[in-house]
This record gives structure tokens, C-alpha cells and sequence, in this order.
């Protein structure tokens, strides 16, 4: 690890097995002792003591290493089985994986991923920066062809699994060994799944990519990133990259973000459940063309997503009959569902995704997505329904 960063930014410290529920409430917890803080609190240091007779500091400087970050990183580190760095938001913690590869390296994005990271690789791509090739990441066989097209050239192969927002499932395992056969680094962006319900790490991938923001902090109210890799050299590069972009988190929001990871296993319990009752009952809804979520049997992700994955996931997708114009008049209709973007907080959200300049063309006009909330399921659906019999064509 860089210099700065001290040893234990997310080295194991639970005393035997447990599992990712029980981490997300008992890791980063301050050592155990009488009268000890059972949170760790909020440090507001900029600076910390050290130099001349005392030596240097551990944490040096606050752009460097934070209390309240490091109780952060550690907690993540051991929910995805690696060691984690936290960042400003999570386009940050994109474009820090995304500089892990040289000036001349292409990278292979699927063509409905993330609109940001869309947006972010197009950006370099103009600049010179990467090359930008888009994939389907449900054709194992088409993206290991893409791969050997580049003719051994340095690459990166960028998953997503479920896709945003077309929760496609990608076989993460046979196409990181594909990506590693061509010597491509592969990222796999889990802030769908969470490492509640997938971990890349252990499928092969060499770094997973967290926007905090949604499932992890689960309240709506940080922008935080997270990064978590297992080799060290790729670790010092993103903590440089973090360094000296200043993409660095807030303790505060650090601190709220991971009070949130403490009922992640609750809040995910509820969501997931309700997410795949509603999506049952939309399929059956005469204004809903088309419903995308694994939990579905005739879901094309489904069988994948039940080998791959301990649970479905809390966003559903939808297609509204009659484009649209009648997707708009579905937004506009709802009461307890909240017009809005992001997603994975206890409230439920719904979105028009193309209402979006930059949302790729991939994506139907008339898809909706929705982000299942804590609420009860039965409100959530009566007011769905009212929503969807009032855009009937």
C-alpha cells in the first residue's frame, strides 16, 4: 500500500466466518474496551500531528487518510473480500478505475451500461485518452471475440451485473477469465447487486466499483464512491489517483454512509422481496409491454442470476405500452413513488431513463425504472396501478 495509507484500511478484524450480513453491522467497528465508542466518530481533522522529534504521522494529511474513511473502507473492504478506498462519489471512484489503464488502452463497456461511465469513457475518448468499444456483455462468446480483435493491445473490460437499467446479467466468472486470457483488466461495477447478493472479487474480477450513494448508504442523502482490489500495486494506483485528483470523501459523509451499511441487510431483505412481487404483478398489468427483472423465470438473466447471485436485486424495469408519451403519463400519475433519480434508498423511485440526453440509445424511450423501496408493498403497487390504468392507450 501507498506510504500514507495505513495497513488496516480494510484488513479482516471479525475473529471467525461471518457472513456478509452480520459484516455489514459488526466490521469497522472501533477495537473493544471498556468504555469504548461503539461507533466510530466523525474526525474533522485536516491535519494531523507529526514531524521532527515525533516522526512522521500514520495518517500524514487529511487528503491522504481519514479515522472516519478508514472505518469506512474497512467495512467494505470485508463485504467484497478485498481492501477498499473510498472517494467523493461514484464517478469518482469510475474514472479512478478507468486511469488504471495506459493512454493506448481500449476499453470494452457494455452497450447499456451506467449513462456516466458512457458519458465519462466517451469523454476520454475524445480527449485521446482510451479507446471505447461497446460490447454485449450477455454474449460471452462475442466479448471474448472483441477481446482478441485488439490483437493482445492493453485493455479493460468493464462489467455491470445487472446492468443499469436493463438489468441484463452478465457471467462475470467466464468473462473474467476471458478478459484475463487477453490480458485485460476487469472492473466490475456492484452497485446493483451489493456484496450482499454478489462479490466479484471471488468470480475473478480484479476490482469492484461501488457508487455509495445508492444501496450502501440506503438514505438519500451522501454522494460517496467506493473502489475494492485485492492486488497492492493496483491499490497504490488508485490511492495516487485519489491523492492527487482530490477526489477524496467527507468523514461526514463517510460517517453517514456507513451507519446506512448497518441495516443494508434489512433494508435489501425488504426491497428485493417487494421488487419481485411488483414485478409479477406488472407483468399481468395490460399497460406494461415488457417487464425486465432476474427474479422472473422467463427473465433471459434469470438462470444466471440464480447461480450466480443469493438474491434478485431491488430494481425492476419497465416498458409501458403506448411509448412514450404514456411512460411520461406513468411518472406523472404516481403519489407514494417519487419522480426522481438514483436509486437503492428506503424510499421508492421511478424514472423515465431517456429523459436523459446522454442515456444510451439502447435503451428504450418507454422504459421506466424503478428503485423498490421499504414501503409496504401493497401501497406501492396501489398506487403503480392507478398510475398505469390512467395511461392505458
Amino acid at each position: 500500500m501507498p506510504e500514507n495509507v495505513p495497513e488496516n484500511v480494510s484488513a479482516p478484524s471479525a475473529p471467525q466466518q461471518l457472513s456478509p450480513a452480520t459484516l455489514a453491522v459488526v466490521a469497522g467497528r472501533p477495537a473493544r474496551a471498556l468504555d469504548s465508542e461503539l461507533n466510530t466518530p466523525v474526525s474533522l481533522s485536516a491535519t494531523f500531528v507529526g514531524g521532527g522529534s515525533l516522526g512522521a504521522a500514520a495518517l500524514g494529511y487529511g487528503r491522504f487518510a481519514n479515522p472516519t474513511w478508514e472505518a469506512l473502507e474497512r467495512t467494505v473492504g470485508e463485504l467484497e473480500g478485498g481492501r477498499s478506498l473510498s472517494f467523493a462519489s461514484g464517478m469518482a471512484a469510475v474514472s479512478a478505475a478507468l486511469h488504471l489503464v495506459p493512454a493506448d488502452a481500449t476499453v470494452l463497456v457494455p452497450h447499456g451500461a451506467y449513462n456516466g461511465t458512457h458519458s465519462l469513457t466517451a469523454q476520454l475518448a475524445a480527449q485521446g485518452r482510451l479507446r471505447v468499444q461497446h460490447v454485449d456483455i450477455t454474449d460471452v462468446a462475442a466479448v471474448r471475440g472483441a477481446l482478441a480483435g485488439l490483437g493482445g493491445g492493453r485493455a479493460l473490460l468493464w462489467l455491470e451485473s445487472p446492468t443499469n437499467p436493463l438489468l441484463e446479467v452478465a457471467d462475470i466468472a467466464a468473462l473474467t477469465a476471458a478478459g484475463h486470457e487477453h490480458g485485460a483488466l476487469v472492473v466490475v461495477d456492484n452497485t446493483f447487486a451489493t456484496p450482499l447478493l454478489q462479490r466479484p472479487l471471488e468470480l475473478g474480477a480484479d476490482v469492484v466499483v461501488h457508487s455509495v450513494t445508492k444501496f450502501l448508504s440506503g438514505h438519500s442523502d451522501v454522494v460517496l464512491g467506493a473502489v475494492v482490489a485485492r492486488d497492492e500495486q493496483l491499490l497504490a494506483a488508485l490511492h495516487a489517483h485519489r491523492t492527487f485528483h482530490g477526489a477524496i470523501p467527507g468523514p461526514l459523509e463517510a460517517f453517514l454512509a456507513l451507519r446506512g451499511i448497518r441495516t443494508l441487510p434489512l433494508r435489501l431483505e425488504r426491497s428485493q422481496a417487494s421488487a419481485a412481487v411488483l414485478a409479477r404483478r406488472l407483468r399481468e398489468h395490460p399497460a406494461v409491454a415488457r417487464v425486465r427483472h432476474p427474479s422472473l423465470p422467463d427473465d433471459p438473466g434469470h438462470a444466471l442470476a440464480s447461480a450466480q447471485m443469493s438474491g434478485y436485486g431491488a430494481l425492476v424495469s419497465i416498458e409501458v405500452a403506448g411509448g412514450r408519451a404514456a411512460a411520461e403519463a406513468v411518472v406523472d400519475a404516481v403519489r407514494l413513488w417519487v419522480p426522481a433519480t438514483s436509486l437503492g434508498g428506503v424510499e421508492s423511485l421511478v424514472e423515465r431513463r431517456r429523459r436523459h440526453a446522454n442515456e444510451p440509445v439502447v435503451v428504450p424511450e418507454e422504459l421506466l425504472r424503478l428503485s423498490v423501496g421499504v414501503e409496504d408493498v401493497e401501497d406501492l403497487w396501489t398506487d403503480l396501478r392507478q398510475a398505469l390504468d390512467a395511461a392505458r392507450p
